[in-house]
């Protein structure tokens, strides 16, 4: 039977909640139908649900978020430094210690249950420091105990894809004036065969020594002609307004910064092989805008209270994050499947999970919450132009502020959505959005393609589970 036999003339305007099927009958029947994607909060678990209730609105959570964001938003991420890991996290100070430490992405994992894109990092880590002459070497290191893993984001460090990061690496040295905060990410290796994406080979080793002997000092010495270094908030403001969102489009971004330190970096003594390197690699800004998240969310973190979640970090097979008022626990959930476009010859089932700890990005405002400045970036991860302003107007639903300085051209110039609440997540059901690239499942291979994934809701259940409601 059709609507206007059931309702006469008049026409039928219908609301449909929650479940989509619910709108396909009376839409089939010709009725004007309007779908409202609702659902339960706290994944619809009653005592969850009613912890949530007591959280929101609740005075001091209140409070204590407004000073989370405050801090967060009140970091000005400078670039100061190249140095040798070694030289600035003391648990990779293997001359200190006797130890041989390695700092990998995500959430705390062992060796025996890395996915093979990170065990790749550690075997080409472990050759790089001389520490075997072999994969299979390196590999029984790592079989007997010989090696200890820590992750980067227990160090105030943070690394893309596998994130492993071994003592003789560079690393970005970013520091907030204000408070002497600093923040570390290694360099960024390019596109193409890399040992963050787990690939292996005579090329990755040569690029990565290369990095160390020849760019990190030349940049080092460059920088050095900055006495006020590189102001990457400002870099990140102007590249969001030149069609970046500052994770996996990093173009107009690297371009800027290479102009920061082109005219110094020339006058190096390899300078053009330095210059020739970074004019190559439209992802170069990546590390730095990671450890520039880095520094603002680590700010945000400790405040007793507060809701605003300051870590979201994948190591391939678990997806964690960390809540300002819940101390350094990590809570997780097994890491998504990333959806997204493929190059020539793999597919999903060749993909690792979702992997790296570039989600700080998306916890700084970046990313796929900055998506609707980056229009173009659809054509690398997916989706379409529209799909790209929706999210970003979704993520402002689950986030406390507006960034005052990272502003969004496409949305009128609204600031990015920034400081994600773990209440309005668990509200809403909206699940954080990531853009990102894929990696293969098998070590030694690399990457394989580049999409979008979601920050599974299990992790925001357990946090909610164990915050405590203020008296």
């Amino acid at each position: 039977m059709t609507a206007p036999a059931l309702l006469g003339d008049a026409p039928a305007r219908i609301a449909s909640v929650g479940v989509a099927a619910f709108a396909d009958v009376p839409r089939t029947a010709g009725a004007d139908v309007t779908h409202l994607d609702w659902r339960p909060p706290a994944g619809g678990d009653p005592d969850l649900a009613w912890k949530l209730a007591e959280l929101t609105g609740h005075a001091r959570v209140e409070r204590a978020n407004e000073e989370a964001v405050a801090r967060l938003l009140g970091v000005r991420p400078v670039w100061r430094d190249v140095r040798t890991a070694r030289d600035c996290l003391p648990v990779l100070d293997d001359r200190a210690t006797g130890e041989r430490v390695l700092l990998h992405a995500g959430p705390p994992v062992d060796w025996a249950d890395m996915c093979g894109p990170m065990r790749a990092g550690v075997i080409g880590a472990a050759l790089l420091e001389g520490w075997a002459d072999t994969p299979e070497q390196a590999q029984r290191l790592a079989d007997q105990g010989a090696l200890r893993f820590e992750p980067c984001h227990h160090h105030e460090a943070v690394g893309p894809m596998g994130g492993i990061t071994s003592p003789s690496m560079p690393v970005l040295v970013v520091e907030d004036p204000g408070t002497g905060r600093r923040s570390y990410a290694n360099l960024n290796e390019g596109a193409g065969r890399c040992l963050r994406y787990g690939a292996l080979g005579d090329d990755v080793m040569d690029r990565l020594r290369w990095m160390a002997d020849v760019l990190a000092p030349a940049l080092r010495e460059a920088l050095r002609a900055r006495t006020d270094g590189v102001d990457l908030r400002a870099v990140t403001a102007q590249a969001l307004q030149m069609g970046d969102e500052c994770h996996s489009r990093n173009t107009a971004a690297s371009a800027l910064l290479l102009r920061e330190l082109a005219a110094p970096l020339a006058r190096t003594a390899h300078g053009p092989d330095v210059l020739e390197f970074l004019a190559g690699n439209h992802y170069w800004f990546l590390n730095f805008s990671m450890a520039a998240s880095k520094l603002a969310t680590s700010a945000a973190h400790g405040v007793p209270h507060s809701t605003l979640v300051t870590a979201f970090a994948r190591n391939g097979v678990e997806v964690g994050i960390r809540v300002s008022g819940l101390g350094d626990a990590w809570f997780t959930a097994p890491a998504a499947h990333v959806e997204g476009l493929y190059f020539a010859g793999y597919g999903p089932q060749d993909a690792n999970p979702d992997i790296g700890d570039s989600a700080i990005t998306e916890t700084n405002g970046l990313g796929g919450f900055s998506l609707a400045a980056a229009p173009a970036i659809t054509g690398f991860v997916g989706g379409t132009v529209d799909l790209a302003l929706r999210t970003s107007r979704d993520m402002a639903r689950i986030t406390l502020a507006r960034h005052e300085a990272y502003r969004l051209p496409a949305l009128g110039g609204i600031g990015a959505p920034v400081g994600i609440d773990l209440r309005a997540v668990l509200d809403t059901g909206i699940e954080p959005v990531v853009t990102t690239g894929i990696a293969h499942r098998e070590p030694g291979i690399g990457q394989i393609g580049a999409g979008l994934v979601h920050a599974p809701l299990e992790c925001f259940r357990g946090a909610l589970a164990a915050f405590p409601v203020p008296a």
